[in-house]
C-alpha cells in the first residue's frame, strides 16, 4: 500500500495543484490531507474545492477549526505581537473570502483519521493521522521533541504511526520501544507555506510492506514539488493581506 500524505496548504493553490499533479505522477493508492486548507493567501474557496474535487479525506487543522467557526482566532501559536496584528489581517481576510458552502465544510471535518494496515503474517498496524497532536490540533509536535514524549503521546493514542503537520518543517524519527517494537511519527511539512528554507512545495510519500520476519516495513519519502511561487507571492502583494506573508513565501520561513 502507498499513500500520499499533504497538510497546511493555507491558500495557495499554485502549490497544492504542483503537488497534486506530483501526486498523480506516482499513482498511489490513495491521498489524505491533515488540514488547515486555508490562510494567509487569496484562494481558500479554490483550495477547498479543489480538495472537494479530488475526494481527498481531509482533517481540520487549527485555522479550518477557526475559519469553520466564524472566529477571529485560528488558534496560531503567534510569538510576537507584531505576528499577531499580521494574523488579525490574515484571518479577517479569510473569514470575509470564504463561501458559506465552503465554511460548513471547514466546520464539518473530523479531528483526525485512522489508518489500519495488516500485515499477511497478521500483525496490525494502526496509523493516526492529525494536524497538531493526537491530544491538540494546535499542538506542535517539532522535530527536536524527546523519543519519551512522543512515545507516551503515541502509547495513549494507541497508535503505531503518527503522521502530523502544523510545524510546517518535515521530519520522520523512528521510535523503538523497550520492548523492541518500532513506532514512527512522520511530520509532512507543508504543500503551501513551507518554514524550512526550501520555498518548494513539501508532501510524504508512504510505502507500507512486509519484512522476511513478519515485521512492517515502512518506507518514507519525504518530496519537494517545485511551483510558481512568483505567483503565489504576487497574488499576495495584489490583496489585502499583508506583504509579509509574500515574503515568508519566497524565503520560506
Amino acid at each position: 500500500m502507498r499513500i500520499a500524505v499533504i497538510s497546511d496548504i493555507h491558500a495557495n493553490l499554485p502549490a497544492l495543484e504542483a503537488c497534486l499533479t506530483d501526486i498523480e505522477r506516482e499513482r498511489p493508492d490513495a491521498i489524505y490531507c491533515l488540514g488547515d486548507l486555508v490562510g494567509y493567501n487569496v484562494w481558500p474557496n479554490e483550495v477547498i474545492e479543489c480538495i472537494r474535487s479530488h475526494r481527498i479525506p481531509t482533517i481540520a487543522g487549527n485555522y479550518d477549526v477557526g475559519i469553520g467557526s466564524a472566529s477571529d482566532d485560528c488558534g496560531c501559536a503567534y510569538k510576537t505581537e507584531h505576528e499577531r496584528q499580521l494574523g488579525k489581517q490574515s484571518i479577517a481576510y479569510t473569514n470575509a473570502t470564504i463561501t458559506d458552502t465552503n465554511r460548513a465544510y471547514l466546520r464539518g471535518l473530523p479531528a483526525h483519521i485512522s489508518i489500519e494496515y495488516r500485515l499477511r503474517s497478521g500483525g496490525l498496524y494502526r496509523a493516526l493521522l492529525v494536524h497538531g497532536s493526537p491530544r491538540r490540533v494546535n499542538e506542535y509536535l517539532f522535530a527536536d521533541r524527546s523519543d519519551e514524549s512522543l512515545q507516551r503521546i503515541l502509547e495513549a493514542a494507541g497508535a503505531d504511526i503518527l503522521l502530523c503537520g502544523h510545524t510546517h518543517v518535515p521530519y520522520h524519527r523512528t521510535l523503538r520501544s523497550a520492548d523492541g517494537s518500532i513506532r514512527h511519527v512522520i511530520n509532512t511539512g507543508s504543500v503551501g507555506k513551507p518554514h524550512d528554507g526550501d520555498p518548494r512545495a513539501c508532501y510524504v510519500l508512504l510505502s507500507f510492506g512486509e519484512r522476511a520476519d513478519g515485521t512492517l516495513e515502512l518506507s518514507v519519502e519525504i518530496r519537494r514539488t517545485h511551483y510558481d511561487v512568483e505567483r503565489a507571492a504576487r497574488a499576495i502583494e495584489k490583496s489585502p493581506l499583508p506583504d509579509a506573508y509574500a515574503q515568508m513565501l519566497r524565503r520560506a520561513g
